[in-house]
């Protein structure tokens, strides 16, 4: 393998493997969001 294949292979392993790390990151710190019960808007129903 030659050097620039070499250095085109390793810059596109660290950028994918960046961007995977930055959004892992992120879904593990995401603030969990208010969401509605769903199954309190069934209780009525009965």
């Amino acid at each position: 393998m030659n050097d620039a294949a070499l250095i085109m292979m390793l810059s596109t392993f660290a950028i994918a493997g960046g961007m995977c790390s930055y959004f892992f990151y992120r879904v593990l710190t995401a603030k969990p969001k208010r969401e509605p019960d769903s199954y309190a808007d069934d209780d009525d129903q009965q």
